[in-house]
């Protein structure tokens, strides 16, 4: 026998050894509106059919947890590929991203025929008899050479490269009514579970919905980004011409030893894309009827903002401007003043952490042509404080305002609309694993900032884990309602950034204790990186936004 202590009860029980931890599940008595997806046991994530044969901890999830959400995503993104792959056997589906509460995806029927609305109804109701029949998601083991030889027969060369560059000895593969794939983590025991999903014809491709993180019930309310689905196209565009469509493509290339041309390839498109905003930043700045006078750079947590906003300013100069910026950071209240959160803690990402009332006083005074002296924010003390920063807007001065809040109307509600410019700036991940497991924003994000927070001795990993939830929900309400709005998106993601985090990320994951809750995510991330050969630093340039995160920049 085995005693597993239940961390939903409290209270533990005693059950032979191979039990299922679907069964185990349905022993303990605790609040279940609704379904069980997965479990923390020992606080790494394991799926139902996981069977204990020792004593261990266990936290029962369902899809209100990031982890429920994952393991079921990714077995509904299974599911719409056997649904296809029946209607289309020749078809090939790849999920390319997140995008409008949704997963966007594209279908090459394999025909000479384009998807239709017509397809996409059949598609839906395929998937909808699959569920109906609550069809099992069968695990397999394999030497990765046999798994190699298997996704080989049916053409998934992204796997295969992927397989053959990660290193691994053996593998996990899935099967659903015989139809084989791979996923890097846990699905669901069968397809039952996926009660709540739709999909839609959308640009060319389908739509895959998925439930509302807070009210599973429903479906997640559709929301449509077309400058974000530009952005995107965009990084495909540029994926493409480097002959790069997943991460074995990546790896295969670093091991070839092209990892330099990979980098420098990467930079000269940003670069390129920092240019073109430059110079319409110059051409609205010199129309006579229309002139600008105000930039506005946001973007969530760890996208690059301060490094961009310099190497903008840069080539403003270059455009014959003289830019001039500050940080709405260097505005924020005293920290004793900062609004806080239900659990009494301090809420930084909060719009009312930033005297904006102070700060847009100091930017109508600067437009005006007066001479202001701008605070300077200390985050050691907690205060603001006056160091004899003093700015001025001389003739073809343009203002740079960067901060997470700086395109919230709220903040510059004095200044007309037609004299800014304002730019978002996103990690948006466009190199996936392989064709149906994409990467999440979010992961660029994070791993990004435990890194920098690492390095530069703020915060420890575990801290940073800790945090992340509220730093997610935080953007969610403060800063990606105002993305659309902005006149130009920049992807600050960075092709082979992973292979450069992983040199770094993995010794600080690391150093998480087995025995806290954040264990669970950092083992998640480790498991994650290891599909990525790594690269050293050495090979980025000293003003790649990169820098901002691993340090050693020119900045």
């Amino acid at each position: 026998m085995v005693r597993i202590f239940c961390k939903n009860t409290g209270t533990s029980k005693e059950f032979v050894e191979g039990a299922y931890l679907k069964d185990i599940a349905e022993e303990f008595e605790f609040d279940k509106p609704y379904d069980i997806l997965a479990a923390l046991v020992n606080n790494v994530a394991q799926g139902l059919r996981f069977k204990v044969y020792h004593s261990l901890d266990v936290q029962f999830l369902d899809y209100r947890t990031y982890t429920g959400r994952n393991f079921y995503c990714r077995s509904l993104c299974f599911l719409l590929y056997k649904a296809v792959r029946d209607l289309f056997p020749e078809s090939r589906l790849t999920i390319r991203r997140p995008i409008s509460k949704g997963y966007y995806c594209s279908v090459d029927k394999g025909d000479g025929t384009l998807l239709g609305e017509a397809d996409v109804d059949a598609v839906r109701a395929r998937m909808r008899r699959i569920v109906d029949q609550d069809v099992p998601f069968r695990r397999h083991e394999a030497r990765v050479e046999d798994a190699i030889k298997a996704f080989t027969a049916i053409g998934a060369s992204d796997k295969v490269k992927l397989l053959e560059t990660c290193g691994d000895v053996y593998v996990t593969y899935y099967t659903l009514d015989g139809t084989a794939d791979y996923y890097y983590d846990e699905l669901v025991p069968s397809a039952g579970y996926l009660k709540t999903w739709n999909v839609s014809y959308y640009r060319g491709g389908i739509l895959l919905r998925v439930p509302d993180r807070h009210h599973p019930e429903d479906l997640a309310p559709f929301r449509e980004q077309p400058k974000t689905f530009e952005v995107f196209a965009e990084s495909q565009k540029w994926n493409s011409i480097m002959g790069l469509g997943h991460v074995g493509d990546v790896n295969e290339a670093i091991q070839r030893g092209t990892a330099s041309d990979l980098i420098q390839i990467a930079e000269a498109l940003q670069e390129k894309k920092i240019v073109q905003i430059a110079e319409e930043i110059e051409r609205r700045h010199s129309d006579p009827s229309d002139p600008l006078r105000l930039v506005l750079i946001t973007g969530p947590t760890s996208s690059g903002k301060s490094t961009f906003c310099k190497r903008l300013s840069i080539q403003l100069k270059a455009c014959g401007l003289h830019p001039v910026s500050f940080s709405t950071d260097d505005y924020f209240v005293n920290r004793l003043d900062t609004p806080k959160l239900p659990d009494g803690s301090f809420d930084f990402d909060n719009f009312d952490t930033v005297d904006h009332d102070y700060l847009q006083k100091d930017l109508l005074k600067l437009l005006s042509g007066e001479e202001v002296e701008v605070p300077e924010y200390n985050f050691v003390t907690g205060l603001r404080e006056f160091n004899g920063k003093r700015l001025r807007l001389a003739e073809r001065s343009v203002l740079l305002i960067e901060g997470i809040h700086a395109l919230n109307p709220r903040l510059t509600e004095k200044v007309p609309d037609n004299e800014k410019f304002k730019i978002f700036i996103n990690t948006i991940t466009s190199i996936s694993l392989d064709a149906h497991n994409c990467i999440p924003t979010s992961d660029n994000r994070l791993l990004r900032r435990i890194v920098r927070d690492f390095l530069k001795g703020a915060l420890t990993a575990r801290e940073t884990i800790s945090n992340w939830p509220n730093v997610r929900r935080s953007e969610v309400k403060w800063i990606y309602p105002f993305q659309e709005d902005a006149d130009v998106l920049f992807n600050s993601a960075y092709l082979a950034e992973f292979a450069v985090l992983r040199t770094h990320a993995e010794r600080i994951l690391a150093t998480v204790p087995r025995n806290s809750k954040e264990y669970s995510e950092a083992n998640r991330l480790l498991k994650f990186l290891h599909y990525f050969v790594p690269v050293s630093e050495r090979e980025i340039p000293g003003n790649s936004l990169m820098r901002g995160f691993i340090g050693g920049g020119n900045y």
